[in-house]
């Protein structure tokens, strides 16, 4: 009689994005994944969110790639205004963004959660309201203490559990260490659409300061984006909600444009989102039987537009590397051959913030030169960097 080994039991801290695709490959690989998220549920809706490049072939190969494209969100103006709220100029996004029109996706966060979700909830124990509380690493595995009071044993532990990550912290101690600023502060959240626009994004900008106004479609509610210049991270804003508000009512003050109306509709709205414009950047992201991956390990912020971008390939080396080796081989496969697509992308952030949010008056007048030039050059072909990595095929183990 043949026996067959034991499924290797690994678990997965997360399930915004990274979490559900690593626990897609490691699934396809034959392990027996778990994946804990702390909120009740998956986050619907959401902001915006842009899959390019090498990302493209991950969804493709995991075949999600048709639901995503029929939930691709066809932007096709970003107005820019000045501080007077006159237009500067009206441009295709991807003259901006450098996509690839009808080959980059955009879609809402949560179109993108939920296909992830889909593609393995049958295949994958999922458990919400909960949380790792303790780990510890021994000979054969991981000691895991959940918040909800069960313990259990896996084989390797993994980490996407965001910029903020609760793993990076216990296995490698404060965010500090690897938390890079950028020098900006941003808030995001919806408000109702009485400004008529439709597949659309208007951005007013002054030095240091910017608003955006950002329809999908043609709902009743638009994504509203207040972004400032800080030169250091107001940390005790990031815990307390209120503080937020009234830091961003305060810097936004004695704004024009529609600027009052959406701090009026930040002082009521219930999803608030906000942060600072930050990287995450590690020399290693793996010790001993434990990894992260996505934002907890290598956040490229949203002035890369590559966020999402690099959990998905992220997640798609992590497993692959694992998928034929043990972790301490797949570990060291893992760090190798995704450096350098991360780092290339993590670099793109030198354009984005000096390019859409200039903190100075000469700095703005250039950028708007530099705008204006653009509305008669056709889409470029991509940045190289969203296209850096040919994505490997990984045969499991038999």
């Amino acid at each position: 009689m043949t026996r067959t080994a034991p499924r290797r039991k690994v678990l997965i801290s997360g399930a915004s994005i990274a979490g559900p695709a690593l626990a897609y490959w490691l699934n396809r690989y034959g392990y027996e994944v778990t994946v804990v998220e702390r909120a009740g549920t998956l986050r619907s809706g959401g902001y915006p969110i842009d899959v390019r490049g090498t990302a493209l072939d991950v969804v493709e190969r995991m075949g999600i790639l048709p639901p995503l494209r029929d939930a691709h969100i066809d932007l096709r103006r970003l107005t820019f205004l000045d501080g007077d709220g006159g237009e500067v100029t009206s441009l295709h996004p991807h003259a901006v963004t450098g996509g690839v029109a009808g080959r980059d996706l955009e879609v809402r966060r949560g179109d993108l959660t939920d296909a992830l979700y889909t593609a393995v909830r049958d295949d994958v124990e999922f458990l919400f309201n909960d949380s790792v509380d303790t780990l510890d690493q021994t000979g054969h595995g991981v000691d895991v203490t959940f918040r909800g009071g069960e313990s259990r044993t896996y084989d390797m532990v993994f980490g996407a559990d965001g910029m903020h990550s609760r793993t990076r912290e216990m296995l490698f101690g404060p965010e500090e260490q690897f938390h890079r600023y950028l020098g900006y502060c941003f808030a995001v959240f919806t408000m109702r659409n009485t400004f008529g626009l439709s597949h659309e994004t208007m951005m007013w900008n002054t030095p240091g300061r910017a608003a955006a106004l950002y329809a999908v479609g043609d709902d009743d509610e638009v994504h509203a984006f207040l972004n400032f210049a800080r030169p250091e991270p107001p940390m005790d804003a990031f815990r307390d909600p209120q503080a937020q508000r009234d830091l961003v009512a305060e810097v936004f003050a004695d704004a024009g444009w529609e600027v009052p109306g959406m701090l009026a509709a930040l002082r009521d709205t219930d999803d608030l989102f906000f942060d600072g414009v930050s990287q995450i950047r590690m020399p290693r992201w793996t010790s001993g039987r434990i990894a992260l991956v996505g934002d907890s390990a290598y956040a490229p912020s949203f002035l890369t537009g590559q966020g999402t971008s690099l959990a998905l390939v992220g997640a798609y080396m992590l497993a692959g590397s694992l998928a034929d080796r043990g972790h301490v081989a797949g570990f060291a496969a893992y760090e190798r051959d995704t450096r350098e697509f991360v780092t290339a992308n993590q670099g793109l952030v030198g354009r984005g913030g000096a390019t859409l949010f200039p903190t100075t008056a000469r700095d703005l007048e250039q950028r708007n030169a530099r705008l204006r030039g653009l509305s008669a050059i056709p889409a470029p072909a991509g940045r190289p960097a969203h296209s850096a990595l040919a994505l490997p095929t990984f045969t499991p183990m038999p």
